[in-house]
């Protein structure tokens, strides 16, 4: 009797510890640090993609900007050449002339030729960093009169006629094609809003009129 009853205790006292060791039991921090790893990766994620989208953003306006001064560029090319300089003098009288982006670029390529870069292969990698049509133009236009010993002048000049006359047809061909771009907002959304304000009240106050 005794036996049996010293059996059932100890059954007994080993039940109650196993079911304190499931209440003690700590969950594993590798199993509870991988939800918090992936929400905040997906708190983060909205961030880059503003952050990616930003810097496009701000990587056009640069290279609008850029392309914008290009014209400005040519002419005082031009306008060193005429004076006697030679091509690598007077792009850099032309970056000291220049005030916007691209007048940062070119003392960049400067900068890098003073160290002992080589002339030629600091413009290429210029024109490949921006990647504007027009600037590949007015490098391959440096490079020839170098190379050549063709007027740098003439050069420059005839590059920014042609380089103001391209761009003064594609702002005639967007005011051309405005008017197209207008119709839709215009009938769909003007002309409703217009029918409504003006037409629909004199159309109530007729009826009531009537009646």
């Amino acid at each position: 009797m005794s036996l049996a009853l010293s059996c059932l205790v100890a059954v007994a006292v080993l039940c109650s510890a196993a079911g304190a060791a499931q209440v003690v039991r700590v969950p594993s921090p590798v199993r509870s640090a991988a939800p918090d790893r992936a929400m905040l990766s997906g708190r983060s994620a909205p961030r880059r993609r503003l952050m990616v989208t930003s810097r496009s953003r701000a990587g056009k306006h640069r290279r609008t900007a850029v392309d914008a001064e290009i014209p400005q560029l040519l002419d005082l090319l031009a306008a060193g050449s005429s004076a006697g300089l030679a091509a690598p003098l007077a792009l850099r009288r032309a970056a000291d002339g220049l005030t916007g982006p691209l007048a940062d670029e070119v003392r960049a390529t400067v900068r890098a030729v003073d160290l002992g870069a080589r002339w030629r292969d600091e413009l290429e990698a210029l024109a490949d960093r921006l990647d504007l049509p027009d600037l590949r133009r007015t490098v391959s236009a440096l490079t020839r009169t170098e190379s050549l010993g063709a007027s740098l002048a003439r050069a420059t000049t005839e590059l920014a006629a042609s380089v103001r006359q391209a761009r003064r047809a594609a702002t005639m061909e967007r005011a051309r094609t405005a008017p197209v771009k207008m119709l839709f907002p215009l009938v769909f959304l003007v002309l409703p809003a217009f029918l409504l304000l003006t037409v629909v009240p004199v159309l109530l106050t007729t009826v009531r009129s009537i009646g």
